[in-house]
Protein backbone atom coordinates (compact mmCIF):
# COMPACT_ATOMS: atom_id res chain seq x y z
CA UNK A 1 0.00 0.00 0.00
CA UNK A 2 1.00 3.59 -0.13
CA UNK A 3 3.40 5.71 1.75
CA UNK A 4 4.14 8.80 2.51
CA UNK A 5 7.23 10.60 2.79
CA UNK A 6 8.90 14.38 3.06
CA UNK A 7 12.12 13.45 1.58
CA UNK A 8 13.66 11.40 -1.54
CA UNK A 9 15.45 8.37 -0.09
CA UNK A 10 18.46 6.32 -1.34
CA UNK A 11 15.60 3.38 -2.40
CA UNK A 12 13.46 6.28 -4.05
CA UNK A 13 16.12 7.89 -5.90
CA UNK A 14 17.00 4.96 -7.13
CA UNK A 15 13.85 3.63 -8.58
CA UNK A 16 13.85 7.20 -10.03
CA UNK A 17 16.88 7.03 -11.89
CA UNK A 18 16.05 3.58 -13.02
CA UNK A 19 12.70 4.99 -14.81
CA UNK A 20 12.97 5.66 -18.41
CA UNK A 21 9.74 8.24 -18.20
CA UNK A 22 8.33 10.54 -16.23
CA UNK A 23 4.97 12.96 -16.17
CA UNK A 24 4.60 16.40 -15.20
CA UNK A 25 1.27 17.83 -13.66
CA UNK A 26 0.64 21.59 -13.48
CA UNK A 27 -2.49 23.55 -13.47
CA UNK A 28 -2.93 27.59 -13.20
CA UNK A 29 -5.77 29.01 -11.26
CA UNK A 30 -7.90 28.74 -14.19
CA UNK A 31 -7.95 26.20 -17.47
CA UNK A 32 -7.07 23.36 -18.83
CA UNK A 33 -4.69 20.82 -17.01
CA UNK A 34 -2.05 19.95 -18.02
CA UNK A 35 -0.20 16.45 -18.10
CA UNK A 36 3.38 15.54 -19.87
CA UNK A 37 5.21 12.81 -20.56
CA UNK A 38 9.33 13.40 -20.06
CA UNK A 39 12.02 11.11 -21.69
CA UNK A 40 15.93 11.61 -22.40
CA UNK A 41 18.18 11.94 -20.12
CA UNK A 42 16.39 15.23 -18.32
CA UNK A 43 16.13 15.00 -14.76
CA UNK A 44 18.61 15.17 -11.91
CA UNK A 45 18.29 14.88 -8.20
CA UNK A 46 20.39 17.14 -6.49
CA UNK A 47 18.75 16.72 -2.82
CA UNK A 48 16.44 14.96 -0.74
CA UNK A 49 14.30 17.83 -1.51
CA UNK A 50 14.80 18.83 -4.99
CA UNK A 51 14.61 18.20 -8.54
CA UNK A 52 15.61 19.78 -11.59
CA UNK A 53 14.72 18.80 -15.38
CA UNK A 54 15.26 20.43 -18.58
CA UNK A 55 12.73 21.04 -20.76
CA UNK A 56 13.32 20.66 -24.26
CA UNK A 57 11.30 22.54 -27.12
CA UNK A 58 8.21 21.42 -28.02
CA UNK A 59 4.10 21.87 -29.68
CA UNK A 60 3.32 23.60 -26.20
CA UNK A 61 5.03 24.98 -23.10
CA UNK A 62 1.65 24.59 -20.47
CA UNK A 63 4.58 23.95 -17.92
CA UNK A 64 6.29 27.34 -18.28
CA UNK A 65 2.90 29.09 -18.43
CA UNK A 66 1.26 27.31 -14.91
CA UNK A 67 4.39 27.68 -13.10
CA UNK A 68 4.10 31.83 -13.76
CA UNK A 69 0.76 31.69 -12.17
CA UNK A 70 0.83 28.63 -9.89
CA UNK A 71 3.97 27.09 -8.90
CA UNK A 72 2.45 23.72 -7.65
CA UNK A 73 3.82 20.70 -9.38
CA UNK A 74 3.45 17.12 -9.77
CA UNK A 75 5.95 14.43 -11.26
CA UNK A 76 5.07 11.11 -11.29
CA UNK A 77 7.24 8.10 -12.50
CA UNK A 78 5.50 4.49 -13.12
CA UNK A 79 7.25 1.04 -12.80
CA UNK A 80 6.73 -0.18 -16.28
CA UNK A 81 9.35 -3.13 -15.44
CA UNK A 82 10.17 -4.74 -12.85
CA UNK A 83 8.49 -4.39 -9.20
CA UNK A 84 5.24 -2.30 -9.75
CA UNK A 85 5.06 1.21 -8.14
CA UNK A 86 3.86 4.19 -8.90
CA UNK A 87 5.98 7.36 -7.24
CA UNK A 88 5.04 10.90 -7.24
CA UNK A 89 6.86 13.92 -6.01
CA UNK A 90 4.86 16.55 -4.61
CA UNK A 91 6.01 20.45 -4.63
CA UNK A 92 6.76 23.78 -6.07
CA UNK A 93 8.88 24.70 -8.97
CA UNK A 94 10.54 27.34 -10.67
CA UNK A 95 11.14 27.77 -14.87
CA UNK A 96 14.38 29.44 -15.94
CA UNK A 97 15.65 30.20 -19.69
CA UNK A 98 18.53 30.54 -20.84
CA UNK A 99 18.99 34.03 -20.49
CA UNK A 100 19.05 33.50 -16.56
CA UNK A 101 21.53 33.58 -14.58
CA UNK A 102 20.33 30.42 -13.12
CA UNK A 103 20.64 28.36 -15.96
CA UNK A 104 24.66 28.66 -16.34
CA UNK A 105 24.78 27.29 -12.75
CA UNK A 106 22.43 24.36 -13.79
CA UNK A 107 22.54 23.25 -17.73
CA UNK A 108 26.08 21.63 -16.98
CA UNK A 109 24.04 19.19 -14.92
CA UNK A 110 22.64 17.47 -18.44
CA UNK A 111 24.17 16.59 -21.53
CA UNK A 112 24.13 19.02 -24.52
CA UNK A 113 20.72 18.42 -25.95
CA UNK A 114 19.47 20.28 -28.78
CA UNK A 115 16.11 22.69 -28.44
CA UNK A 116 16.64 23.25 -24.53
CA UNK A 117 14.02 25.99 -23.68
CA UNK A 118 13.92 25.73 -20.06
CA UNK A 119 15.06 24.36 -16.40
CA UNK A 120 12.27 23.31 -14.14
CA UNK A 121 13.44 23.71 -10.09
CA UNK A 122 11.12 21.80 -8.05
CA UNK A 123 10.97 22.04 -4.05
CA UNK A 124 9.88 18.32 -3.07
CA UNK A 125 7.78 18.48 -0.08
CA UNK A 126 5.70 15.30 -0.35
CA UNK A 127 6.93 11.89 -1.87
CA UNK A 128 4.44 8.91 -1.96
CA UNK A 129 4.35 5.60 -3.37
CA UNK A 130 1.38 3.41 -4.16
CA UNK A 131 1.37 -0.21 -5.21
CA UNK A 132 1.28 0.15 -9.03
CA UNK A 133 -0.38 -3.33 -9.18
CA UNK A 134 -2.67 -2.40 -12.29
CA UNK A 135 -0.07 -0.39 -14.27
CA UNK A 136 0.96 -2.74 -17.44
CA UNK A 137 4.60 -3.83 -18.12
CA UNK A 138 6.07 -2.64 -20.97
CA UNK A 139 9.62 -3.59 -22.42
CA UNK A 140 11.92 -0.17 -22.91
CA UNK A 141 13.35 -0.35 -26.65
CA UNK A 142 15.07 2.66 -27.19
CA UNK A 143 14.93 6.58 -26.84
CA UNK A 144 12.94 8.66 -30.04
CA UNK A 145 15.22 10.06 -32.39
CA UNK A 146 12.96 12.10 -33.97
CA UNK A 147 12.81 15.74 -32.01
CA UNK A 148 16.69 15.86 -32.00
CA UNK A 149 16.49 15.37 -35.26
CA UNK A 150 13.81 17.99 -36.04
CA UNK A 151 15.49 20.44 -33.81
CA UNK A 152 19.03 20.03 -34.98
CA UNK A 153 17.18 20.64 -38.78
CA UNK A 154 15.34 23.74 -37.79
CA UNK A 155 19.09 24.91 -35.95
CA UNK A 156 19.29 27.39 -33.22
CA UNK A 157 18.04 30.37 -34.73
CA UNK A 158 15.01 28.04 -36.39
CA UNK A 159 14.34 27.09 -32.84
CA UNK A 160 13.42 30.92 -31.54
CA UNK A 161 11.69 32.06 -34.00
CA UNK A 162 9.70 28.51 -33.40
CA UNK A 163 9.39 29.49 -29.97
CA UNK A 164 8.51 33.01 -30.77
CA UNK A 165 5.62 32.02 -32.95
CA UNK A 166 4.14 28.49 -31.12
CA UNK A 167 5.53 28.76 -27.69
CA UNK A 168 5.40 32.11 -26.04
CA UNK A 169 1.41 31.66 -25.08
CA UNK A 170 -0.27 28.47 -23.31
CA UNK A 171 -3.34 26.48 -25.28
CA UNK A 172 -5.40 28.76 -22.66
CA UNK A 173 -3.57 32.33 -23.90
CA UNK A 174 -1.44 32.40 -20.80
CA UNK A 175 2.18 33.93 -21.60
CA UNK A 176 5.31 31.51 -20.74
CA UNK A 177 8.18 33.90 -20.98
CA UNK A 178 10.01 32.15 -23.38
CA UNK A 179 10.85 34.95 -25.27
CA UNK A 180 11.59 37.16 -22.41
Amino acid sequence: MGQRYTEISGQIKGFIERQKIFFIGTAACDGRVNISPKGMDSLRILNKNRVVWLNLTGSGNETAAHLLENDRMTIMFCSFEGEPMILRLYGYAKAYHPRDAEWDDMISLFPPLAGARQIIDMKVDLVQTSCGAAVPCFEYKAEREQLIEWIEKKGEEGIKKYWDEKNRFSIDGKPTKISG
